[in-house]
């Protein structure tokens, strides 16, 4: 990606500390909490009881990290390398399935948050081929459109991996909807109407090394617009999260084979702030490139969000005003493609 242009240069209050950055030996932490999923491949296990561990991981972290999940192994190594071999073709090639701002799926590699660009090239295909989506984030535009994924001619399996990967973690994600749900004394399937025509994609991550650390991110600091993130990523570490008691920014420790859960602000809107949708940013380093495969499990483009109504009363009133979830999406997707005068979209903006 060159040198260090000034588009990449993050504010001095949001830079990395230069000893986690330079060295790619990150100061690990133990403290987002790691959840056993094995039980439940037992039918008649009762849920409640990682349902209690995931309220207090949602409530204190936003974060957790799954174990024994029950995504096959061989799978997700097939997609990895998928997604390496991908990033590694000639540019040219890479270009040929490029997204814009008509098309959001496909290659990219100048993407900004928070108005600063990001030191990553991605690619993102929608779950569903194709997904209906509001044609502008203007409220009184009804038009509707369909996006359809582009699908690059090499690796000549690529295509069918990666449709076989996001139907394997939109299972698990499933799974994790039901154990939240159960978490707020609510039933198993009190969100699954949510996501019938759901607006989900998957994303490669690519962070190369980088020449100044210090001064630039993988990610700036965002919080996920959708219900929550499934998260693949491997052994080099670079995932920072704002712990919710002080704000501190705390490595995500990489464990083998698990995956890490975020919540993200439908469910923080849906909760009415009992979870958090936590801050993240991804720190990158001189020596080691890092992949990551994130799910974003997003509802249907219809769907209204807001405090649920069995989670409201007079002593906790609704703390967030009601926004469809399809113009949340289109005008969040504005922002990536070139700097803008303005905030992009928050949730704080629908603050009751």
């Amino acid at each position: 990606m060159g040198g260090l242009d000034e588009a990449f240069i993050q504010a001095p209050e949001h830079r990395p500390k230069t000893n986690l950055a330079d060295s790619g030996d990150f100061a690990f932490s133990d403290e987002i909490p790691t959840i056993d999923l094995s039980s439940l491949k037992d039918p008649d296990c009762d849920k409640t009881a990682i349902a209690t561990e995931i309220a207090e991981a949602c409530e204190r972290w936003g974060f957790f990290q799954v174990i024994n999940h029950g995504l096959p192994f061989d799978l997700r190594r097939w997609v990895e390398k998928a997604a390496a071999d991908f990033f590694d073709l000639p540019m040219v090639e890479k270009r040929r399935v490029k997204r814009d701002a008509v098309n959001p799926m496909g290659y990219h590699d100048e993407e900004h948050t928070k108005n600063v660009r990001d030191w990553k090239e991605v690619f993102d295909f929608f779950l569903q081929d194709s997904t209906i989506a509001p044609a502008t984030p203007e409220p009184e535009d009804t038009e509707l459109i369909k996006l359809t994924n582009q699908w690059p001619q090499s690796p000549s399996d690529f295509r069918e991996i990666c449709q076989e990967y996001a139907r394997e973690v939109e299972k698990l994600a499933f799974k994790l909807l039901e154990l939240i749900s159960i978490s707020l004394g609510l039933p198993g399937d009190r969100f699954t109407g949510y996501f019938k025509e759901q607006t989900s994609f998957l994303r490669f991550n690519h962070y190369p090394p980088c020449p100044n650390p210090d001064l630039a991110l993988g990610v700036g600091r965002h919080k996920d617009g959708g219900a929550l993130t499934v998260l693949a990523q491997d052994t080099v570490g670079g995932l920072q999260v704002g712990r919710r008691s002080d704000g501190r920014w705390i490595s995500v420790k990489p464990i083998p084979d698990a995956l890490i859960i975020n919540i993200g602000n439908c469910m923080q809107v849906w909760t009415n702030d009992k979870y958090w949708s936590a801050e993240h940013r991804v720190v990158v380093n001189t020596s080691k490139e890092r992949f990551s495969i994130p799910f974003f499990f997003f509802p249907s483009h219809e769907t209204s969000i807001e405090p649920l109504e069995e989670l409201i009363s007079e002593e906790n009133p609704p703390c967030y005003k009601r926004y469809n979830w399809g113009k949340f999406f289109v005008s969040r997707n504005r922002s990536d493609y070139k700097k803008l005068q303005v905030e992009n979209i928050q949730i704080d903006h629908f603050k009751a």
